[in-house]
Parts: C-alpha cells; structure tokens; sequence
C-alpha cells in the first residue's frame, strides 16, 4: 500500500465486511520468539520507523455514504503509537507454552475499529531471560507475505542495528475530502481501469477469434467456467467430525526442520508445499480415524499469492482457492503427487487472474450470504516463506516465528512460516469443531513423522516439536 493508495482493495473489503459475523473474524497473530528482552526504547522507535514507512499502521478505517464505494484509509488525527505498544511479563518463566494464551486471547478480541488495526506487546519473563513479541494485525491491512516484507523493513539484521538512514518523516495527513467527490472519484479510477484492461482483451480476443475462432470460444468459456467454479457456494463440510463453528478459538504449534521438510517433498519428486499439505492431510485423516469415521476427502480454502515484484507492500494481494483434497491416501509419495496435481490445476486456472472481480462480485452480496459459504469450509492452508537469514528486534536475536492465521469460518487454520532454518506451523481451531485440540495436534504430529520419514527413510529420525498452550491437555 502506497501513500497515494487510500482505497480498500476488493479483497481487503472482504477481509473488513467478514467482521460483521464474529465467526469470521480476520485477526492474525504472529509471535517472535526472542532470545533476550528487546531494549524498550529501541524496540518504540524501530515502531515507530515502521508506521512513517508503512502509513497504513497509522491510518484508520472511513466508511462511504455512497454505493458500492469501498472504505478509504484515512489518517488518524489522534494517532497514538504508545496505544499500540505493550509490555507485559509472565508470572511464572515459560515457553511459547506460556506465550499461547495471550495469541488465543487476541485471536478472540475484536479491534477498536475507530484506531489503526494492529497492536504489539512484548512479552518478558520466558525461559532464560528470553521473551516475545506478540504481533496482532487485522487482515485488511496484509496477507502473509506482505507482513514478511513489513517486517523485513523495520527489523534489524544485526543485533548492533541496521543502519537505515535518518528517521522518515511523519506521512502527511490527507486532505478534506467530501464523500461525494471522493465516490465519484473512485468511480472513474475503477471505470478508466476497467476499460484500460477491457481494451487490451479485447483486442487480443477479437485477433484471436480471427485467426481461431473455435479457440477463441473455448478460452471465453473455459474463463466463464473457471469463474464459476472459484464463485461457487459450498452448502455442507465433508467432514462429519469438524461440523461446530462458534467464536471460541484454541491455538498449539509445530516446530519441524525445514531442510528435512524441503528433502521429504524431493525424496518425493514433490515440493515443500505439497509435503507441507500432505502431511496436514494425513493428521487430518488419523484425526477422524480417531473419532471412528471415514472420509474420502475434504474441502479446504487455499491462499494464492497474486503478489508480483514491484508491488507495494502491504494489502492483501491473494486470492481464495476453494477445492477438495483427498483424505483417502494413507502413503505419503502418491498423496504428495496427487495434492501437487490438484493444487497446480488450481493456480492455473484461468479465473485467478480476475480475483479482483471476482471479489468484488462477492462482496455484493450481503455478509450472510458470504459468511455461509465460508463456514461450511472444512480447513484452510497457508505457506508463507519467512526470512533465511537471522532477524533482530531491538538487540534481541528472533529464534523461531510463528503465524496464527483467522479460521475466517473453517473449522482449522494451518499456515506454515519458515524461519531461517525451521518451520513453525501455528494451528488455530475453532473449538466447536475441535473440542479436542491435544488430539489432533498429535494426529498432525504423527502425519508429519510419516512425511519427514519419506526423506530419511526412517519415521523417527526427525523429531516433530509439539506445544500446546500451559495447563493444556
């Protein structure tokens, strides 16, 4: 997000309008565990660096008056970065066991919507002088990759500091604007849009439909199909087990080595991300065993980065892949290469590059009409590549960085972040669906031994680290 782009995306808006309904509320958490306590005056000015380069994090959310006008960003008058700053210690010296409780609480508190939609607290007292930084940030203002790029714009790539020059001036306040001249103006942008990118089509199609005319039919209905089937409603979850959704959340994590999860997916002739989906899978598949049933697949919501070098950062610039994944594989090789097959098909299809549309269509409809859709979702996915390099916060070294993703009404949201040479996998659950949290961690846990073996060729060579928030299971 730039400084000159004020107005919501299409999918921000659907991050936004999603809160009307608190089952889907589009909070993430993520949590940096550290080595040390950040020194507190570095650690507000690295803060307050990051709100002057990125100006969203001091800009708050203005409703239109007037149609289908999305929300603009605009800049808080009252803009308070101490507001926004935490510190807390434990009671009690613990781990990211410790840390849990406080990612559950934020994951289930709503924002005040009248002040910019983040928060940050550090958190002292952690096993052997450690400590963590909880980060909370509502959904319309990133997506996963764009918070990696924030991040790498504020921290430091040495503990001493990184030299990033002078101290970037406050971002200037925009000027009064009424709603009716701000509307119309954004009516204009998005009809001058349209036709720049109708034109071109156009062109390119009626040349087509010239040289192949028969090709050229079978493109337009391929792309009508396609879109169809990304707009499509989802009436029930596949999953007879995971059926409950209520506002309640529950939080664990997983911690494997990310050099034998990329080895896994090789060993396989597979990527990461199919070895990182399969063995989501597989727990998923021993968790219902577990409850005595049977599934032959179900449906799961996968992020599509649409994020290309030189866009700005911040925003959401993904789009929401709804498909079925098969549950009835139990060997890791041949479920690793038909997730690859299924989730290739789906980045290809023809409809992702008109996600913006799509969207737009979507957010049309009223809030309940969406939310049902979302709600009958069996799980979401997500990959998000982190930082291979060390990162430091304030003289404070970043061990392990773990994302807490919203459900946004599935029943279970995984997302994988990589971090140097780790994977943390942050599992947030809705606890109506999963009243038994200890269950399926260990389920995945298992799912992933059996993944990790396909590199090593031996289930328990590679330890899969299991934490479940304190006085839990």
């Amino acid at each position: 997000m730039t400084g000159d782009d004020r107005r919501m995306s299409q999918a921000d808006l659907m991050s936004w309008r999603m809160e009307e309904d608190p089952v889907l509320r589009s909070t993430i958490v993520a949590v940096a565990l550290l080595d040390r306590s950040p020194d507190q005056d570095r650690f507000v000015r690295m803060m307050d660096r990051g709100t002057r380069a990125v100006p969203a994090f001091r800009r708050t959310m203005a409703e239109s008056a007037f149609g289908q006008t999305p929300p603009r960003w605009v800049d808080d008058p009252d803009f308070d970065l101490s507001w926004h700053l935490r510190r807390i210690a434990l009671p009690h010296p613990g781990g990211l066991d410790a840390v849990l409780p406080l990612v559950r609480a934020a994951a289930m508190t709503a924002f005040d919507k009248d002040r910019p939609l983040w928060e940050a607290t550090v958190v002292d007292g952690l096993d052997g002088g450690g400590a963590a930084v909880l980060l909370k940030i509502h959904h319309s203002l990133t997506d996963g990759i764009g918070g990696i790029q924030i991040a790498q714009e504020i921290v430091d790539f040495e503990r001493e500091g990184t030299d990033r020059g002078t101290l970037p001036e406050s971002p200037p306040a925009s000027g009064p604007e009424s709603d009716i001249a701000d509307s119309v103006n954004w009516y204009l942008s998005a009809a001058g849009a349209a036709v720049s990118n109708a034109v071109p089509w156009a062109l390119r199609s009626g040349l087509r439909s010239l040289a192949n005319p028969v090709s050229a039919i079978r493109t337009v209905v391929g792309t009508a199909r396609s879109t169809a089937r990304f707009a499509r409603p989802v009436f029930t979850t596949r999953s007879p087990v995971m059926t409950g959704r209520s506002t309640v959340r529950e939080v664990a994590a997983l911690d494997l080595p990310l050099a034998a999860l990329r080895n896994a997916g090789r060993a396989a002739d597979a990527s990461l991300n199919d070895a990182f989906l399969t063995g989501i899978l597989l727990g998923l598949r021993k968790y219902h065993a577990r409850h005595g049933r049977q599934v032959s697949e179900l449906m799961t919501t996968l992020p599509i980065s649409l994020r290309r070098e030189g866009d700005a950062i911040g925003g959401n610039r993904i789009t929401l892949a709804r498909f079925a994944l098969p549950l009835d594989v139990a060997e890791p090789v041949a479920l690793m290469h038909r997730v690859g097959r299924i989730v290739r098909s789906w980045r290809d299809e023809p409809a992702v590059p008109l996600s913006s549309a799509i969207a737009a269509v979507l957010n049309v409809l009223p809030a309940g009409v969406l939310g049902g859709i979302l709600k009958h979702m069996d799980f979401l996915a997500s990959n998000v590549p982190g930082s291979p390099v060390p990162l430091y916060i304030a003289g404070a070294e970043v061990l392990r960085y773990y994302p807490f993703a919203p459900t946004i009404g599935s029943a279970i949201n995984i997302t994988l972040m990589s971090h140097t040479t780790h994977c943390c996998i942050g599992i947030n659950a809705d606890s109506a669906a999963v009243p038994d949290l200890p269950v399926l961690v260990d389920a995945m846990a298992e799912g992933y031994g059996e993944v990790l073996a396909v590199g090593t060729g031996a289930e328990d060579s590679v330890t899969v680290e299991v934490t479940l928030p304190t006085g839990t299971g």
